[in-house]
């Protein structure tokens, strides 16, 4: 199998092997280190999602034997299958169970409907999906039948249902079309031997933060450039198996999954605590029955947990360190935020697209304030440019561009949006306004004006 899906920007050779050399790109897929976890951390807490609690060595055995199930149901190496559900043990064991398989997740906002889940389907031809038969009043499935119907590509649908509830689609096989439902919970078989897998081919697409429904921005994140990623993102918040993390952005936001999120908790043997509700009473709560230390939090998020504090009255005693993300976070919640809570912050600021800004938890407590950090990696290379693709000078307003280890080089099957938004030489142009301070930190101030965002690939220094 070629390196990376038809349709993706490869990073050139010398970039390539300047990063393995680095020690940026190991080599290793990401789920290849769940096999040593489930040896090294068997009996430890991996997943916590109410009453539900897996052990590493039981979450590896699901992986396998519902990777298994896939495999005997039809999915194969390098085919895409949507992957659309709320925050639960299985969107975990989905996740790396199509990695394992080869096959590449992509992952949609549980909140999309037929007019932003279709155009997913066309562009990526995804043979599956998997998602809830029913969810908060809404039908995923026959969502599912229709798009099926309308195109040649869709052919295999997973139900998830809760514990103790029936599929209301269990009868049902194979429809007029030809796609063939199963549930989820009947995915299953022995495991079979390891494929072999290259860590420069794809393993999974995510949705850019700003993409269009009709025309979707997808993101082909890399083995390589997202372990690249998640491991940065644990050493800089000095993560550790004593870790419990609360994943309270949605599910499928890059923040919960892999900065470090998610994969990097499981990395460290840590405990990963899931959350469906997304009120501040349940994570509040869940931060106190399962003694939290690192939770991550979107601005909108915070503010409900500050408002909720004084009538919450959960032990919030356990935090060490709670995630701030997103480029523009009013300064009162950020001042509020840490005194209210007990415990330190972190301003992240990342992009689908790779980019990752964090401020270090051991720096000057002003610092998280006033500043969104600076970039995770030594080779992540900055520039910030005016209208005209030049740099401006230190102090100065500009946009953001970055290429590096964990920035990919173009969008997935979308030469127009990749010649809008990365330059000739591959920077990435983060669309975020931005100023460099005398002490190398980076201070988001909003978003660059569409013209700037429009200059054509060829004009100025900022495209070599």
């Amino acid at each position: 199998m070629a390196s990376m899906l038809d349709g993706c920007t490869p990073w050139p050779q010398e970039f390539a092997d300047r990063y393995r050399a680095a020690g940026h790109w190991r080599g290793s897929t990401l789920d290849t280190p769940l096999r040593g976890w489930a040896l090294a951390y068997a009996a430890r807490t991996a997943l916590v999602h109410g009453g539900t609690r897996l052990t590493y060595a039981n979450l590896n055995r699901r992986v396998d034997r519902v990777a298994a199930g896939f495999r005997l149901r039809g999915l194969r190496p390098g085919q895409r299958v949507v992957v659309q559900l709320p925050n639960v043990p299985e969107r975990v064991i989905t996740a790396f169970a199509l990695i394992r398989v080869g096959a590449v997740p992509v992952f949609c906002p549980l909140s999309y409907r037929a007019a932003e889940v279709s155009p997913l389907v066309r562009v990526t031809e995804a043979v599956g999906y998997v998602g809830p038969s029913a969810y908060q009043g809404f039908d995923h499935t026959a969502m599912a039948a229709d798009i099926a119907a309308q195109g040649p590509f869709l052919r295999r649908v997973f139900t998830y249902e809760p514990p103790g509830t029936a599929s209301p689609y269990g009868g049902l096989a194979t429809d007029a079309s030809g796609c063939h439902y199963f549930p989820l919970g009947s995915v299953d078989a022995p495991p079979e031997a390891p494929l072999a897998r290259g860590a420069g081919q794809v393993a999974f697409l995510l949705l850019s933060d700003c993409a269009p429904a009709a025309a979707p921005k997808l993101v082909a994140r890399t083995h390589d450039d997202y372990a690249c990623q998640v491991r940065a993102a644990a050493e800089s918040v000095s993560l550790t198996g004593d870790d419990v993390y609360l994943t309270a952005p949605p599910a499928e936001s890059d923040l919960a999954f892999g900065c470090p999120g998610v994969i990097g908790v499981l990395s460290v043997g840590g405990t990963v605590v899931l959350v469906e509700d997304p009120g501040p009473g349940a994570q509040l709560a869940a931060v106190e029955r399962e003694r939290v230390t690192i939770a991550s939090v979107v601005p909108a998020a915070a503010r409900l947990w500050l408002d909720a504090l004084p009538t919450v009255r959960a032990d919030l005693s356990s935090l060490r360190l709670v995630q701030l993300g997103g480029a523009s976070v009013p300064g009162a919640i950020a001042e509020r935020l840490g005194p209210a809570l007990g415990c330190r912050l972190q301003r992240v600021f990342n992009r689908a697209e790779g980019l990752l800004v964090v401020t270090r938890p051991t720096g000057p407590d002003g610092a998280v304030l006033t500043a969104q950090g600076r970039p995770l990696l030594p080779d992540d290379e900055i520039r910030v440019v005016g209208a005209d693709g030049r740099e401006v000078p230190e102090g100065e307003t500009g946009e953001l561009l970055v290429r590096g280890p964990c920035t990919v080089r173009g969008y997935y099957r979308a030469p127009e949006h990749t010649a809008r938004s990365f330059t000739g030489d591959g920077y990435f142009r983060t669309g975020a306004l931005a100023r460099r301070t005398p002490d190398g930190d980076l201070v988001m101030t909003g978003r660059a004006e569409d013209a700037t965002r429009r200059a054509s690939p060829g004009s100025g220094p900022a495209d070599g």
